[in-house]
């Protein structure tokens, strides 16, 4: 089934971000989803993430986050991110990384979230929001900067823990959404995810947050070395539902 998909241009705060966009083919109204890519962006795993999402019954919109610094790679990928390259790419990423500050995020994420639902086949009411790598993040401040407007987060293999922020309190205690945290075994010990759902506890979020065992970061990405299917599986199918309990169809 080839599902109806674009590439769109959002006015942003500080340019045109590149965005591609995925929606069911029955013609009518559903569920809109955010989506942030990793750090290496908008490329055929994640088109084919966001289509195989929309053939679920919702409107994926995939935002270019990095577009302040050039459209859509900001570096040149090759086919496969192994890690004879990941290093260099990660180098050459990071200061757009550090360049994204909090302020940034929440500016845009109020673009990108009156841009989905100014679409024609958006239904009305809540979104949801996902990501992936950094992407998980942001969709942890997408939830926290607006709160009346997500019903949903999910972030897998983010980098998401309860150390470092002296605000995380404050930061968790505004999402109103329900949240589900896919974690790489790579990137947080049991103790520290421990800590983590203890504060997400300690701020009133609905969650489930957990390792995916034997994963390392990046496991969702099937053109890279981190990538595990096992996981990608288990990654469906915690999020699908978690949709389905959120979101109302059109």
């Amino acid at each position: 089934m080839i599902l109806p998909s674009r590439t769109l241009q959002i006015p942003a705060a500080d340019g045109l971000a590149d965005a591609f966009a995925a929606f069911p083919d029955d013609g009518g109204q559903h569920p809109g989803v955010l989506m942030y890519p990793d750090a290496f962006g908008i490329r055929p795993v994640v088109r084919e993430m966001a289509r195989e999402l929309a053939g679920h019954g919702y409107c994926v919109l995939v935002p270019h986050f990095f577009y302040r610094h050039g459209p859509a790679p900001v570096v040149e990928l090759p086919e496969y991110i192994g890690e004879d390259v990941r290093p260099a790419l990660i180098a050459q990423l990071m200061p757009l990384i550090e360049a994204h500050t909090p302020e940034r995020i929440a500016r845009d994420a109020e673009t990108y979230l009156g841009f989905l639902t100014a679409q024609p086949e958006v239904g009305a009411g809540p979104v949801a929001v996902t990501g992936y790598c950094i992407g998980g993040l942001l969709a942890l401040h997408t939830a926290s900067a607006h709160p009346g407007r997500v019903a949903a987060v999910a972030g897998f293999h983010g980098p998401v823990s309860a150390g470092g922020s002296e605000n995380l309190h404050a930061f968790l205690s505004r999402i109103t959404a329900r949240v589900h945290l896919g974690h790489a075994e790579s990137d947080l010990t049991p103790e520290a995810l421990g800590e983590l759902n203890q504060a997400l506890d300690a701020a009133g979020v609905d969650h489930t947050s957990e390792i995916y065992p034997g994963t390392v970061h990046g496991f969702t990405m099937a053109d890279t070395d981190a990538f595990d299917a096992a996981a990608l599986r288990r990654h469906w199918d915690r999020l699908l539902p978690l949709l389905g309990r959120t979101l109302t169809s059109g």
